[in-house]
């Protein structure tokens, strides 16, 4: 009996014990884990070297422009001031586009599936017209590089502006299907879709205030964000990619005017680079004169500008480059948009 009372108490004591040293050990786990975690936040590790494998690269093809008189800039961010960008972003490789025998032949199936005939007329060495099969429409397309244009002639057979135009999301649906039947919607060309209402007015097209009121509506397809980097364009406000839709019933009669100017990027060959902090891209906007006012907004001369966001994107020009790289964005009142390039001076050539 004795015996069994002993082996009782030693039990007890060992589950006791046991359950004193397993709460020991959560809890030590969890403030273990909470110390490490504010340790990590405090003295974060220092980030991995950028591995700058493409060595120098090209200068950014930023237009040449006239910068606005009596530009002046100031601060105003939610930050209080300029933010902390990150240290180094991704310089993607562009894959080079060359000529080949096959290069009009390529042209050729394009035309036919956007709906133009495949008796083609030669402008340039590299250009080529396609009239459409059934109304006048003309592509004129690049075969090296793969631009294209169309126009419709309006003065032919004005006809396709009888009825409103579609919805943005009917438009912008409408524009990807046209599209995907001549497979020229790649993947990375899911970004944002703008639109744009437009009026006849006076021989040209201008902005309409509603639907109700428009004679077509402009879609604007843009490139996919890079790391969660926008893409933006020169213009910002401007796709490279834009399609201005009508109302009509006819599918040949639905596209009025497009633009098509897309450049592959290989996600899979990319290196990283140094970037500039926002201080020094800050000083070469205002004190060097760099970067590239993309758009000047509608402030009056001698006025300042108050920027109000300042954030990393990537510049999508919409022209043959080797490289897709990395921009600094400032954002201020009245529509001003400023680029400056993301990567550190020492890593551009001449």
């Amino acid at each position: 009996m004795t015996s069994l009372t002993q082996t009782a108490i030693v039990t007890r004591k060992i589950i006791r014990y046991g359950v004193f040293f397993l709460t020991f050990l959560i809890v030590g786990k969890i403030v273990l884990d909470a110390s490490l975690g504010i340790y990590r936040k405090i003295f974060p590790p220092p980030p991995p070297v950028p591995t700058v494998k493409f060595g120098k690269l090209t200068k950014l093809p930023f237009p040449e422009q006239q910068r606005p008189e009596n530009l002046t800039l100031s601060v105003e961010t939610p930050e209080g001031g300029l933010p902390k960008l990150a240290t180094q972003t991704k310089v993607y490789f562009m894959p080079k586009l060359n000529p080949n025998l096959l290069s009009l032949d390529v042209a050729k199936d394009k035309a036919n599936s956007l709906g133009f005939s495949p008796n083609e007329e030669q402008i340039s060495p590299t250009v080529y017209k396609f009239p459409h099969k059934t109304s006048p429409s003309t592509l004129e397309i690049n075969i090296v590089t793969g631009i294209f244009s169309i126009s419709f002639d309006l003065k032919a057979d004005s006809s396709a502006l009888e009825r409103r135009p579609p919805a943005p999301e009917i438009a912008a649906s409408t524009v990807r299907a046209y599209l995907s039947t001549a497979n020229l919607l790649p993947e990375d060309l899911s970004g944002q879709a703008t639109h744009e209402f437009l009026k006849l007015e006076s021989g040209g097209f201008v902005s309409a205030p509603a639907l109700s009121e428009a004679n077509l509506i402009k879609i604007n397809l843009f490139r996919k964000s890079f790391d969660n980097f926008p893409s933006l364009t020169t213009d910002p406000n401007k796709a490279n990619v834009w399609f201005m839709v009508s109302g009509a019933r006819e599918r040949e009669k639905q596209v009025i005017a497009a633009e098509f100017h897309y450049f592959p990027v290989d996600e899979s060959q990319f290196s990283t680079y140094p970037t500039k902090t926002s201080e020094e891209a800050w000083d070469e906007l205002t004190t060097k004169g760099g970067g590239f006012i993309a758009n000047p907004g509608q402030a009056k001369s001698g006025e300042t500008i108050k920027v109000r966001r300042i954030y990393l994107a990537y510049y999508d020009a919409g022209i043959p480059m080797e490289f897709f790289q990395p921009i600094i964005v400032f954002e201020g009142d009245n529509g001003f948009v400023a680029y400056v390039p993301a990567v550190t001076n020492d890593y551009y050539g001449q």
